[in-house]
């Protein structure tokens, strides 16, 4: 009988699909011992919340953990819009696009309104447009009350800390608050080449979701709020949602874990360069992106005979249309892996147009 060859798949469906990083594992474990207060009376979420403080530079911060990033964003604008509001966001965000209504189910109503711009980021004249195209006091329309950010954005790309600032410095200028979904705030940062708190706090943020899971961690994301007065929102909003922990601790040792010595930076940075190995590769083949990566994400031209090529060589991927498909790599992505997979693009694209 003839030997079949095994193709190791190469996995680049998503960040999500990657495993835990062995520091977070063990910060689990070392914070099984004993017993502690329940419901973030222990000294780990203590601990989480100074160490949030040191790394982001704020003065006034509170840290919410929470087990999913769409609770994060979805209780974080829970806190900061009025059921009578409108969450202003790119028209590629994913708490308009993806999180199945969560948002305004947990605002009691509010509305997801898309605002344009190119390269998935809001333009600043079309916020201010977006703005201006509701009357202040009119209870027919929905008010305008926060601006959400997505750093890196749904389509790979990102934000500069001055880009930041300049879209809220508009928003503050109008009295809405300023929110960034930040489930890979990690690799914007890298991406960037600034500080945590140039970002954030330095771009002046609110509140802004701090995304783990997806950068090595395991079940604990959070909302990191830096504006004292949505402390008495989200300390309810967040039990009422189910979630605040009942042994929190092991939530917080992983965020400690996450964050402690750079870890988190460390992971995100492994990440974005095995996508920058991988864009080598695939632009020499003359692959169309249709953003420029900047992070880890990219979104590419395929159409369906060369994707069911593409997963026939072993890539797991995601098809977006019948003419986009979508890599991610993660902190488990190895060089090796980028380069094997640009080459496996290269013999599968051969094939098609053999």
């Amino acid at each position: 009988m003839a030997s079949v060859t095994v193709v190791h798949r190469i996995e680049l469906r998503s960040d999500n699909a990657a495993g835990v990083a062995p520091e977070v594992l063990a910060a689990v474990a070392a914070a099984d011992h004993g017993s502690a207060m329940a419901y973030g009376g222990d000294q780990l979420t203590g601990r989480l919340h100074e160490l949030v403080t040191e790394t982001f530079g704020a003065t006034t911060v509170s840290v919410w953990p929470v087990s999913t990033g769409t609770a994060a964003n979805s209780l974080a604008l829970a806190a900061m819009c009025p059921p009578w509001g409108a969450v202003l966001c790119h028209e590629s965000a994913h708490i308009l696009r993806n999180e199945g209504g969560a948002t305004s189910m947990f605002t009691g109503g509010a509305v997801m309104r898309g605002v344009a711009g190119p390269h998935a980021r809001i333009d600043p004249e079309a916020l201010r447009a977006a703005i201006a195209d509701t009357t202040p006091g009119d209870p027919h329309h929905s008010q305008p009350r926060v601006l959400s950010l997505t750093c890196p954005s749904d389509m790979g790309t990102v934000y500069t800390p001055e880009q930041v600032a300049t879209l809220a410095s508009v928003a503050r200028s109008h009295g809405l608050r300023v929110h960034l979904d930040g489930a890979r705030l990690a690799n914007a940062i890298v991406a960037d080449g600034v500080t945590p708190a140039a970002l954030t706090v330095g771009a002046g943020l609110d509140v802004f979701s701090l995304g783990s899971i997806k950068n090595g961690g395991m079940s604990a994301d959070a909302i990191v709020c830096l504006d004292p007065s949505l402390d008495e929102e989200l300390l309810y909003r967040t039990k009422r949602a189910g979630h605040v922990a009942s042994k929190m601790r092991y939530a917080s040792a992983q965020l400690i874990a996450h964050l402690t010595d750079g870890l988190w930076l460390r992971l995100a940075e492994r990440a974005n360069t095995a996508m920058a190995v991988l864009v080598g590769g695939l632009s020499a083949e003359g692959v169309e992106f249709v953003e420029t990566p900047a992070a880890n994400m990219a979104f590419l031209r395929a159409e369906t005979p060369l994707a069911d090529a593409l997963d026939l060589a072993g890539l797991d991927f995601y098809r977006i249309s019948d003419t986009v498909i979508r890599f991610v790599t993660s902190w488990q992505t190895s060089d090796d892996d980028a380069r094997d997979a640009a080459a496996r693009w290269a013999r599968a694209s051969a094939s098609v147009a053999r």
